[in-house]
């Protein structure tokens, strides 16, 4: 692979794990990947989808073993995290999104340290996470009535209010809630009310209860096999103990879990920008014009090396930021992961479709 000029030092894990995914993306992601892409959104999610069987396949790789094998540093974990993700985007960005996000409520149940919540929200499931709402992305909400200046603050969409011991939740969910239209269980960042005082809170949500229903799946241009859709909840009634973050720990919760998804995503799209670049390569090694390659013609080399210098240097800062989050985490760092791989995606892409 073209990534692989540096000869990186991997460990012995850590090339167990590359290659079985590499294996993974090239004999199910993408051939799976590219049939969803040919689909309605209603179709992807039907039972007689391949969606289902990328999943089934995935839960059988046992990816969960590795992230929770306690003999490894932070920093090691993540760096293993980093580079599976990266190769999960190399076989197809939509799916290894729902792959992952799917597995969110499961982490949670897990921090819980709460067994009852952990045999509940289980991997034999898929999650999501319940945060986007119509008014409103993943950034932070002042919850209060009044902001600075007297301009008011924005009202959440979804609303958790306490009841005795018990959690009733209201409202919606946007369109781009991946996994929204599938899930079976979600992990929920919404606004929350306790005896009049407003916060976050975070929630499990099992989506099998009274009061749940779902919007139309969201019709995409790209990441077609990953399902996106509105969750919409309805006096939904919840135990208090599925609450697992209230107002104070809510904005340090969020922040964390942005940190960990912006990071994630840096990763993927790597995968993807590398994916594109090696397209681009063995494409112009097999075109012929001039009576030679067109990877020969200086023209096209200097538009491959652009390519690779951009996926080289995306790859490097998403890696040094992974390694940095996991000893000492800061949302910026990885936002700038994120919006460098994604924007690098994009460019070597669009590049190397103008290359074929």
């Amino acid at each position: 692979m073209a990534t692989e000029i540096f000869n990186e030092q991997l460990s012995e894990t850590e090339v167990a794990v590359r290659d079985t995914l590499r294996r993974f993306a090239e004999e199910v992601m993408r051939p799976i990947g590219k049939e969803l892409d040919l689909l309605t959104p209603e179709d992807v999610i039907a039972k007689n989808s391949l969606l289902w069987e990328a999943h089934s396949k995935y839960a059988e790789l046992g990816m969960g073993v590795f992230t929770a094998d306690t003999s490894m540093t932070p920093a090691e974990t993540a760096r293993l995290g980093a580079l599976s993700s990266e190769m999960l985007g190399w076989g197809d960005t939509g799916l290894a999104i729902s792959f992952g996000v799917s597995g969110m409520p499961v982490n949670f149940a897990q921090m819980s340290g709460n067994s009852a919540l952990t045999e509940k929200f289980s991997a034999e499931k898929i999650g999501c996470w319940a945060i986007t709402e119509p008014n409103h992305g993943s950034n932070l909400i002042e919850f209060g009535s009044a902001g600075s200046n007297g301009v008011p603050m924005r009202r959440g969409d979804c609303i958790a209010k306490r009841d005795g011991d018990q959690i009733v939740i209201s409202g919606q969910k946007s369109s781009w809630v991946s996994n929204g239209s599938i899930a079976q269980m979600a992990v929920l960042f919404c606004a929350y009310e306790d005896d009049g005082n407003r916060g976050g809170g975070v929630f499990l949500v099992p989506l099998d209860v009274d009061g749940i229903s779902r919007g139309k799946p969201t019709n995409k241009i790209g990441q077609r096999p990953l399902n996106q859709g509105e969750i919409f909840f309805d006096n939904v009634t919840i135990p208090l103990d599925h609450m697992i973050a209230g107002p104070d720990q809510y904005n340090a919760m969020l922040e964390a879990t942005l940190t960990g998804a912006n990071g994630g995503m840096g990763s993927l799209f790597c995968g993807l920008a590398r994916a594109a670049l090696e397209h681009a390569v063995g494409y112009a090694k097999e075109r012929v014009q001039g009576d030679k390659p067109i990877f020969q013609h200086q023209a096209v080399k200097i538009r491959l090396f652009e390519m690779f210098r951009k996926v080289e240097a995306a790859r490097s800062l998403n890696l040094k930021v992974v390694a940095h989050n996991a000893v000492n985490p800061k949302l910026e760092l990885a936002i700038a992961s994120k919006v460098t791989s994604t924007r690098t995606a994009m460019e070597v892409a669009t590049e190397a479709l103008s290359i074929y």
